[in-house]
């Protein structure tokens, strides 16, 4: 089915009306873009249209109304990017050890090359001292 070149039919049961399936299927294609597997069989490989798809065929599940409003308000409360932050690490937690590690290599070695041309620099300063 060719979304885009048929006129699209919607069960207004369900959708009232054009606008609020363009707001469900941008919503349901966020979700499809950050790596959630799609509810229907499609050809389609735009993550719009398969949203499209599942809005009209309703398989997706929406809130109208005040139930809607209460939900929005929860979600601007939900920190996405920690959630990204955490799936990174969760992901590749031996990768960012390693990157620790050698962090931590390179900064013990450049605070005992920082000693050491402090130690010098007292060293040549107290040799001067005691020659005077």
């Amino acid at each position: 089915m060719d979304i885009i070149s048929l006129p699209v039919e919607l069960d207004h049961k369900k959708i009232d009306g054009r606008y609020r399936l363009v707001i469900i299927a941008a919503q349901r294609a966020k979700e499809l873009a950050l790596g959630v597997k799609p509810k229907v069989q499609t050809k389609a490989k735009k993550v719009a249209t398969i949203a499209l798809e599942e809005a009209i065929n309703g398989s997706l599940e929406f809130l109208v109304g005040e139930e809607a409003r209460k939900a929005k308000e929860e979600a601007t409360k939900f920190d996405y990017r920690r959630l990204l932050e955490d799936k990174r690490r969760e992901a590749a937690p031996e990768e960012l050890t390693e990157l620790e590690k050698d962090l931590k290599v390179y900064l013990h070695e450049r605070e005992t090359m920082d000693k050491k041309a402090f130690e010098e620099l007292f060293s040549e300063r107290q040799e001067k001292g005691a020659e005077e």
